[in-house]
């Protein structure tokens, strides 16, 4: 019952930004004393609802000022007094100047909050600086972690100074297998994130209900997808293949706990029957796909993967690289990594009808296997599975996306993308 309230509440707050709005008739619209309404908005949604309300004017603001429109009158609009106040506002919460956070980044119209569609974790800087009291660094400067070519904030994870990336979540399963592994791969001297353990020695903390850990701060840039296709796009794309190459070697040596996923079962009793309606399949490519998906399937060896090698998990800078964010990892079938990087540049940088950039995209798709096979030694099985793997990776994302408002914007490239996938699905071999 609650929720409903609370979600009442968002919708009415999301639609009123511009208008003023007290806690206390915010608390009367959803039933609740204003205490008790103080608890309840703060459970369903990690802050305190009047720092809320501010979070969201800022970053709706801070959208239309990065769509052009003049500064004044955007932040008067939104209930601040003075260009001044808007940016102290803005520094304080979101942990950049106005005019520095749309140098580096793109100003994205805010998704609206719907707590039924999926899990929220949105905490304050306040909340995180006594997070960071357990490493003794209450007082170093807190940043929202904002991904440059979608614009978007991440929910699960904040900067904590120039060095250092305080990570945050309900699952501790997740904590646990990305404390282990990224432990497991820096202790053997790979780039990837160091555990930085807490004041009690601890690797993680557990605070309230959220579970907690801090890491050193990779050194280097995530990879811009949209300028793989410029100069040199084969020598960019092969790299990316070498160094996810290597990343899957050094995780084969690695043991810790970790879920076994089955992509080819996934796909068949989930993604096909959900997407029916949206990418519809001929019932002789379906079969194909069982049959030869199938065929390759128990050929295909399996390690710990990534599993979320998107584009700013790759971390390059002029003389190192790593990667990050191994909350995700799993037992799969390896060739899903270099597959899953190849398939996220296509998804950030998809357009419909511009044949000559998707006929480069598979030459980035075939140069990061090439480079991939450079170092791990693809299988005939593997090299055969390639459009098998990129279609299955296509399907369960579309799925997965499917009915989240949140992600409406992506899941409608997805699907066209795989539609793609689909009718050219034969110039995806690449050996």
């Amino acid at each position: 019952m609650y929720k409903e309230r609370i979600q009442a509440v968002l919708d009415f707050i999301e639609t009123g930004l511009k208008a003023e709005m007290t806690a206390a008739e915010l608390a009367e619209m959803a039933g609740y004393s204003l205490y008790h309404f103080y608890r309840v908005f703060q459970s369903a949604t990690g802050m305190p609802v009047m720092q809320y309300v501010l979070k969201r004017k800022l970053l709706h603001a801070i959208c239309e000022i990065g769509q052009g429109r003049k500064k004044i009158d955007v932040v008067l609009e939104y209930g601040f007094e003075t260009y001044a106040g808007f940016y102290k506002s803005f520094l304080r919460e979101i942990g950049y100047t106005p005019a520095d956070y749309l140098r580096k980044f793109k100003a994205k119209r805010p998704y609206r909050i719907n707590l039924f569609q999926e899990e929220r974790i949105m905490i304050s800087h306040r909340k995180a600086a006594e997070i960071l009291d357990l490493w003794g660094m209450k007082n170093e400067k807190i940043t929202d972690v904002v991904y440059g070519e979608n614009g978007e904030i991440s929910d699960t994870a904040k900067y904590v100074g120039d060095a250092y990336v305080l990570k945050y979540t309900n699952d501790p399963g997740n904590v646990k297998k990305a404390v282990s592994i990224s432990r497991a791969l820096s202790d053997a001297g790979f780039p990837s994130p160091v555990i930085v353990p807490a004041l009690d020695g601890s690797d993680y903390i557990r605070y309230g209900e959220l579970y907690c850990f801090l890491t050193e701060r990779v050194e280097g840039k995530g990879v811009p997808a949209s300028r793989i296709y410029l100069e040199e796009y084969r020598e960019k794309a092969r790299y990316i293949g070498e160094i996810v190459g290597q990343l899957d070697l050094a995780l084969a040596k690695i043991d810790v706990p970790a879920g076994e996923a089955d992509i080819l079962k996934t796909v068949c009793e989930r993604a096909i029957p959900e997407l029916k309606d949206v990418i519809p399949l001929e019932p002789c490519f379906i079969d194909r796909y069982v049959n030869e998906m199938g065929r390759l399937f128990t050929e295909l060896p399996r390690q710990i993967i990534h599993r979320d090698l998107n584009p700013a998990n790759i971390i390059l800078s002029d003389e190192k690289w790593g990667f990050i964010d191994f909350d995700l990892s799993e037992w799969n079938v390896r060739i899903f990594d270099p597959c899953y990087a190849a398939s996220a540049i296509l998804s950030e940088t998809f357009e419909d009808g511009n044949e000559a950039k998707l006929a480069k995209w598979t030459e980035v798709l075939k140069e990061i296997l090439l480079g991939y096979d450079a170092v791990a030694r693809l299988t005939d099985a593997e090299k055969e599975a390639v459009p098998y793997v990129v279609l299955s990776n296509q399907l369960m994302a579309a799925s997965w996306f499917a009915g989240k408002d949140r992600f409406r914007e992506i899941y409608d490239v997805n699907v066209r993308m795989t539609r793609w996938i689909v009718r050219n699905f034969d110039k995806l071999k690449m050996f």
